[in-house]
């Protein structure tokens, strides 16, 4: 079955979402023919490159959404660091590293809805000047409107950063104070103001395999460039705090599924790299991944950028 969905994926055809249920429910002793072929997708697909990104929290905690996964909402009780906009030193002093070890691309992230008028021009500021320093600028920052991005764009943003989370119907369980359709007006502006697209998800939060199934093809209705996996952390004072880390193969046939759904796209692996798959970081490439997120995440933490360039360069591939 591997081996035809394969064939049918370099015929230039399309799995369906049939194919892709026939991929969630593989045994773990068939995990090992998936891995071969979303590896080999990604080979034939995307090359040997590896495509990083980095992170800086460039405002902290006091977020008036209810997120349940995430640690800087304030209707929470998660221990979070809270500070407002960082100056621009700050912002670019963690590009400069970013840089130097070999990062491509650099997203500045803040909490909140949406930042306001006057936030929104130091972070083009700061864009710009990221942008000067070699890096493809990113931002994440809420609900913006076409206006508002057209703004950043002009200062050279060059990707926002804007995920579903889930699937539509299971997106009310995880959040309340904006909805699905709030998200997809967003990412109707991104493109509506020319820029690319990084949307996917946080896995791990309760949801189905046809929940995950179901936001794979939404991201493809949205035309994401790139698509994030995130693998929930729970953090105690989130209302996920009690949930176990998902078992690193489950995590892994995730990222061999979204390859097969996304054969041309980046599948960039995210948050909770490191604490839900631990040994078996190593196979990400092989399952079909070929971006990461390097260094640090928002309020947790991740992975140096020597570690993961010596990872790449350890299973043959380069950072691109």
């Amino acid at each position: 079955m591997i081996d035809a969905l394969y064939n049918k994926i370099i015929a230039g055809r399309k799995i369906t979402k049939t194919d892709a249920a026939a991929i969630a429910g593989v045994s773990i002793g068939e995990m090992p023919a998936l891995f071969a072929s979303a590896d080999r997708l990604r080979q034939h697909c995307r090359g040997a490159s590896v495509d990083l990104c980095a992170i800086i929290n460039a405002k902290s905690g006091a977020c008036p959404e209810d997120c349940s996964y995430c640690a800087q909402s304030s209707r929470g009780s998660a221990d979070v660091s809270v500070y407002p906009l960082l100056d621009k030193a700050a912002v670019l002093e963690k590009a400069g590293e970013a840089a130097a070890n070999g990062v491509k691309r650099f997203c500045i992230v803040i909490s909140g809805r949406k930042p306001s008028k006057g936030e929104l021009k130091k972070i083009a500021v700061m864009i710009r000047s990221v942008r000067d320093m070699g890096l493809l600028p990113c931002s994440t920052l809420g609900l913006l409107d076409k206006e508002e991005l057209q703004c950043l764009r002009d200062s050279g943003l060059e990707r926002y950063h804007h995920n579903l989370e889930t699937s539509e119907r299971f997106f009310p369980e995880i959040c309340r104070t904006h909805t699905y359709y709030d998200k997809l007006k967003t990412i109707e502006a991104v493109h509506d103001a020319g820029l690319s697209l990084c949307s996917g998800g946080i896995f791990g939060m309760g949801e189905t395999w046809e929940d995950r199934i179901d936001m794979a093809f939404a991201l493809n209705k949205v035309n994401a460039d790139s698509a994030p996996l995130n693998f929930l952390i729970p953090v105690p004072g989130t209302p996920l705090g009690h949930r176990n880390y998902m078992p690193p193969f489950e995590a892994l046939k995730i990222i061999s599924l979204y390859r097969f759904i996304h054969p041309q796209k980046e599948i960039r692996i995210c948050g909770g790299r490191m604490q839900v798959l631990g040994e078996f970081n190593s196979m990400v490439f092989m399952a079909g991944a070929d971006s990461l997120l390097t260094g640090n995440y928002l309020t947790t933490t991740g992975r140096t950028y020597e570690d993961d360039l010596r990872l790449i360069n350890n299973c043959g591939l380069s950072a691109a």
